[in-house]
């Protein structure tokens, strides 16, 4: 099989790490489009199934799957001078782009067009990744990077798009409560020591907990009376869930515009 990736940014980049480190990579190939000549010259280096093509359409003429990997803000200008072959599937990991809109780019049928959101973890063949619609052989590629989940509608994928904004707002917590110790006096590296290991922790219970929901987990984690309960109801009584169903309702809204 052969992966072309047109747009060659740090999902790419993630992407084709993923791949080479999956039991596909014997039966695999890339070619990548040479836009960003350091991470393709890089990609080059690291793997000999990795190439890069003179043009965006070599990519496109060379390819089984192509992967659309450029930023929404040049979508249009550069899917208008594409021509994508009858027989490729194509594979968009555009952001807040939908199939309409490809498809009237790229002059294809919108059933030819596969969305995918891809986080950086498919680098380790760790990312979780929702794909719309569903489709045996993206699904194929996506679960070899890690877990490919298969939404049912458009609307499920893009719930699931809102979810996976939540990566910075996980790390500005850290970041706050980081700055909170060192504020006390607590030297910065053993405060970012003591947390990183803490939430990696936290982050392999929940992976492994098998029929306990979140709600569950959080009772599990919080001795009635105790300060895990105080610190979340301070957290909700002060506003901080609701800030945060709003901040999600405002993602889906740019997403669905």
């Amino acid at each position: 099989m052969i992966y072309g990736f047109i747009g060659t940014g740090t999902i790419t980049e993630a992407m084709i790490h993923g791949l080479m480190a999956s039991a596909l990579s014997a039966c695999s190939s890339v070619i990548v489009s040479p836009r960003n000549e350091l991470v393709s010259s890089r990609l080059c280096a690291q793997y000999q199934q990795v190439t890069v093509g003179r043009s965006n359409q070599q990519v496109a003429d060379s390819c089984d799957i192509l992967v659309l990997a450029i930023r929404w803000q040049v979508a249009e200008e550069v899917l208008r001078d594409l021509v994508i072959p009858a027989n490729t599937r194509i594979i968009s990991v555009i952001a807040a782009t939908d199939h309409q809109a490809l498809g009237r780019w790229a002059d294809v049928p919108v059933e030819r067009i596969v969305r995918a959101i891809p986080l950086p973890f498919v680098a380790q063949c760790e990312g979780v990744t929702a794909i719309y619609p569903r489709d045996p052989v993206v699904s194929e590629f996506f679960d070899a990077l890690g877990t490919a989940v298969c939404c049912d509608s458009k609307a499920e994928f893009d719930q699931l798009a809102v979810a996976s904004a939540l990566m910075g707002t996980y790390f500005g917590i850290l970041d706050q409560v980081a700055s909170w110790l060192q504020a006390k006096g607590m030297p910065k590296a053993k405060a970012q020591g003591y947390l990183k290991p803490l939430f990696a922790s936290l982050g392999n219970f929940t992976h492994e907990s098998e029929g306990v929901d979140f709600a569950g987990l959080r009772s599990d984690f919080s001795t009635k009376g105790g300060l895990n309960e105080q610190v979340f109801l301070d957290f909700d009584n002060g506003g901080g869930s609701r800030a945060l169903l709003a901040a999600l309702d405002n993602v889906l809204i740019k997403i669905q515009d």
